[in-house]
C-alpha cells in the first residue's frame, strides 16, 4: 500500500507541518504531494494514484463548500478530509454531511494521532471497496448464472431473488420481498397434481440441505408450469447460527422432454417409430415369464422383405425409407393391441404374438401379413410391390429365451427364402444349416491371423468447417486367397462369440498405430487414428497394459490414438468402465462413444465418463431430410455435445443435404461415402498428401 496523500492548502506552514507529521511514522510510509490551487489538484487527481485528499476549503482559486463539491464530484470514492480552523467547523461539518470522511482541526496537525487517523481512514475505505467489489461480484455472478436463486430469512420470508428466479417464477424481487416462500414458490407433484411441500420448512427445522422429490412442478405467477429440480441449504452467520435458507433451482422441462425423447429413441426405430430390438427383447422376456406362469405359448415371426435392395438401388434410399414406413403401418394393422411389431434394422421386422393357439394363429397371421404387404404401396406417385419371407418360432418348443427364439425364427426365415421367397416356414431342428456355415467361418478365422489374411482400410474423417482431413477410422477387412473381400458383418459376431475378437482386435490396434506412425515419419501431417474396441477386449484384465505396450512399441504420439467404444459396452459395468476410461485418459488417449443414441437409454454416462468425442450413429444421419424428428434429434445431440465440450462426429454422410444440415448445426467432424469409402493405406496416403479439401 503506497498511502499517497494529496494536500490542498494555500497555507505553506500547514502543509509543512502535515508533511513533517507524516514523515518517518510507524503508521507509514506516507507519500505526500502539496498543491495550493483547486484546478491543479483536480488535474493531479485525474492522473489517479491518490489514496486520500486533505483539503483546506479556502484555496487561491476556490473557497467554501464549492471546493469540496468539485472534489467530491471528481473523486466520489476517494476519502476527503477537511482542514478546518475552529471558526470554520460548521463548514467542515456540512462537508462531512455531503460525503467527506471527517475533518482535521488546524493547530493539531503535529499530533501523533494524525498518521494513525489517516491510515485508519485509508484502510477503512479499502475494506469498503473490497466489500463492495465482493458484493458486486457475487451479485453479477448470481445474475449471470442460469440457475434461479431465492433466499429467505429464518422465518421463511423471501429477502433475495436473482434475475433467473424472477424470470422463472414470474415474481420480481420488489413484489416477492417479505412474502412467505409458499406464496411465490408454489409446488405440486407433476404426477398426482397434489400440493408439494417446500423444502424450506424442513431445512429450517433440520438445519441441513434438502432436495425436492422427483416430478416436482412449479406454478408460476401467471399460472403456467415448469418442471424443476432444486436444492435448499441453510445459511449461517459467522457464529454458525441459522439465519435463513438458500434455494437453488432450475427448469428441467426441456431436459426432461429431451430425455424422454432420447429414451424413446433408444427403444424405437427412428424411421418407423416401431420398437427396436432392445425394447423387443424386453417384451419377449416379459411375455416368456407370463407364458411360463400360465402354461401358454407365444410365437415370433421373423420377416425379411424380398429383394428390397433392388428398390433401394433403383429408386434410392428415400423411396426405400417410405416403403419401409408403409410396411410398418400395415404390420401394425395386422396384429392385436397385445402383440408387438418391431423393426430389427434394414428390411427385417419381428412380430411377437401372445395369448393364442400358435400353430394355427401364427400361420393365420403370417398369411395375413403376406397378403397385406403384397398389395401395392403408393410411393411418390408410383405403385411399388414387395413380398416377404417369414420364419416362425414357438415358445417353448423352439427356444426358452429371447435370443434362442429369435435365432430359430431367423433360421426359419432363411429357409423360407431358400424355398423361393414369399412364404412362411416354421422352425425345425434340421434347419440349422447356418450353424454349419458358422462353424466353417469360425474354423477359418482361427488361421486367418496366422496367414495374415486380415487387412485394414481407412475411412477419412473430415473437419466440416475447413473441409480438411482430420483423421481416419481403421476398418477391418478379411481377404481370403482366391476369394472376395469379406466385410466384418459376416465374421465379427462369430469372432466375438468364440473369443477370437481379442487377438484380432489387438492386431488391429497395433497395425493401425504402426501405420499412423509411418505416415508421420513420411512427413505427412499428423492425424488421429480411430480404432473400434469390442466388449471382450475392453473387459480384458490386461487391456490397459496392451494399449500402453502398443503405443510404446510403435512410438505413436498418444494424442493421435482415438479408441471408440459403444454405449452398451460402457454401461455393461459403469463403475468398471469409468475406471478403465480414466486410466486411458491418464495415458493421453482420446475416447469416443460410438453409435451414440442406439444403445443405453440414459444420458447420465456423458458426465460419468471422461469422454472426448460423441459419434452420431449413421441411422440418424441417414434420416436427415426424411424425418422432421430426426433432424431435431441430430440437432439436440450436437447441441448437447457442444455444451459438454465434446467433439461431435457424424457417421454415414452420403449427400450434400446431410452435409449442409450438419455444418449449419456446427457439427465438428464427419465421415461417410460423400467424402470417401474406406480405402487402402496407400490410397489414404495419396489423399492426405494431396491436401485435398472437401
Amino acid at each position: 500500500m503506497k498511502n499517497r496523500i494529496l494536500i490542498l492548502t494555500y497555507n505553506s506552514i500547514d502543509a509543512n507541518i502535515l508533511k513533517s507529521a507524516l514523515l518517518n511514522t510507524r503508521d507509514g510510509p506516507f507519500y505526500t504531494e502539496c498543491l495550493s490551487r483547486l484546478d491543479a489538484g483536480l488535474e493531479r487527481l485525474s492522473l489517479g494514484g491518490i489514496d486520500i485528499v486533505l483539503v483546506d476549503l479556502s484555496l487561491a482559486d476556490s473557497s467554501g463548500i464549492n471546493t469540496f463539491n468539485q472534489l467530491f464530484n471528481r473523486i466520489p470514492h476517494t476519502p476527503i478530509l477537511i482542514l478546518s480552523a475552529y471558526e470554520e467547523e460548521p463548514l467542515a461539518i456540512e462537508a462531512v454531511q455531503l460525503g467527506a470522511q471527517g475533518y482535521l482541526s488546524k493547530g493539531f496537525f503535529a499530533s501523533s494521532l494524525i498518521p494513525q487517523s489517516l491510515r485508519s481512514v485509508i484502510q477503512r475505505k479499502n475494506v469498503e471497496e473490497a466489500l463492495y467489489k465482493e458484493r458486486s461480484r457475487a451479485e453479477i455472478t448470481l445474475n449471470s448464472i442460469s440457475d434461479a436463486v431465492i433466499c429467505t430469512d429464518q422465518l421463511g420470508n423471501i429477502d433475495y431473488m436473482n434475475v433467473s428466479a424472477e424470470k422463472l417464477t414470474g415474481w420480481s424481487i420488489d413484489e416477492a420481498n417479505g412474502h412467505p416462500i409458499a406464496d411465490v414458490f408454489k409446488l405440486i407433484n407433476g404426477v398426482t397434481r397434489e400440493p408439494e411441500r417446500s423444502t424450506v420448512a424442513l431445512v429450517l427445522q433440520k438445519n441441513e440441505s434438502r432436495d425436492l422429490p422427483p416430478n416436482t412442478v412449479l406454478i408460476k405467477k401467471d399460472g403456467s408450469e415448469a418442471s424443476i429440480e432444486d436444492t435448499a441449504s441453510p445459511i449461517h452467520n459467522r457464529s454458525g447460527q441459522l439465519t435463513g435458507v438458500a434455494i437453488v433451482f432450475h427448469d428441467v422441462s426441456h431436459t426432461q422432454a429431451l430425455s424422454n425423447k432420447m429414451e424413446h429413441l433408444a427403444q424405437h426405430d427412428f424411421l418407423t417409430n416401431l420398437p427396436n430390438r432392445i425394447l423387443l427383447n424386453d417384451r419377449i422376456a416379459q411375455a416368456i415369464i407370463l407364458a411360463k406362469r400360465n402354461h401358454k405359448q407365444l410365437a415370433l415371426l421373423f420377416l425379411d422383405l424380398d429383394n428390397f435392395k433392388h428398390i433401394n438401388d433403383s429408386l434410392g434410399h428415400a423411396a426405400g425409407d417410405k416403403l419401409l414406413q408403409s410396411v410398418a403401418q400395415r404390420l401394425r394393422d395386422c396384429i392385436r393391441g397385445s402383440d408387438t411389431v418391431s423393426r430389427q434394422g434394414g428390411d427385417e421386422f419381428v412380430l411377437l404374438l401372445v395369448g393364442g393357439e400358435f400353430d394355427t394363429d401364427a400361420a393365420m397371421i403370417a398369411d395375413k401379413v403376406r397378403n397385406a404387404l403384397a398389395a401395392p404401396h403408393s410411393i411418390d406417385g408410383s405403385d411399388l410391390y414387395i413380398t416377404t419371407s417369414i420364419g416362425i418360432s414357438i415358445y417353448p418348443a423352439d427356444g426358452k429365451d429371447a435370443d434362442a427364439l429369435l435365432k430359430s425364427a431367423d433360421t426359419a426365415m432363411y429357409y423360407a427364402k431358400g424355398k423361393g421367397r414369399n412364404n412362411y416356414q416354421f422352425f425345425r431342428s434340421e434347419m440349422n444349416i447356418r450353424a454349419v456355415e458358422r462353424q466353417f467361418v469360425e474354423a477359418n478365422l482361427r488361421s486367418a491371423l496366422e496367414k495374415r489374411e486380415f487387412i485394414l482400410h481407412y475411412q477419412p474423417k473430415i473437419n466440416l468447417s475447413t473441409g480438411k482431413i482430420s483423421g481416419a477410422e481403421a476398418l477391418l477387412r478379411w481377404k481370403r486367397p482366391s476369394s472376395e473381400m469379406i466385410l466384418p458383418d459376416r465374421f465379427i459376431r462369430i469372432a466375438e462369440d468364440c473369443g477370437l475378437i481379442i487377438p484380432i482386435g489387438r492386431w488391429v490396434l497395433r497395425d493401425a498405430c504402426t501405420q499412423a506412425k509411418k505416415w508421420i515419419e513420411a512427413g505427412l501431417a499428423p492425424v488421429s487414428i480411430a480404432v473400434n474396441i469390442s466388449a471382450l477386449e475392453f473387459r480384458q484384465v490386461d487391456f490397459l497394459e496392451s494399449v500402453r505396450s502398443v503405443l510404446n512399441d510403435t512410438g505413436l504420439d498418444v494424442h493421435c490414438l482415438q479408441l471408440e467404444i459403444t454405449e452398451n459396452v460402457l454401461m455393461d459395468n459403469a463403475e468398471s468402465s469409468a475406471f478403465i476410461l480414466q486410466e486411458l485418459k491418464n495415458i493421453g488417449v482420446q475416447l469416443a462413444v460410438d453409435d451414440f443414441g442406439t444403445g443405453y437409454s440414459s444420458l447420465s454416462y456423458l458426465n460419468l465418463f471422461p469422454l472426448d468425442v460423441i459419434k452420431i450413429d449413421q441411422s440418424f444421419v441417414d434420416g436427415i431430410g426424411n424425418s422432421k424428428d430426426n433432424g431435431i434429434i441430430v440437432g439436440a445431440v450436437i447441441g448437447m455435445g457442444n455444451s459438454l465440450k465434446l467433439k461431435v462426429v457424424a457417421e454415414g454422410i452420403e449427400n450434400l443435404e446431410q452435409l449442409n444440415f450438419l455444418k449449419g448445426l456446427h457439427c465438428e467432424e464427419g465421415q461417410g461415402f460423400y467424402f470417401s469409402k474406406p480405402i487402402s493405406s496407400e490410397s489414404f496416403v495419396e489423399m492426405l498428401a494431396s491436401e485435398r479439401s472437401f
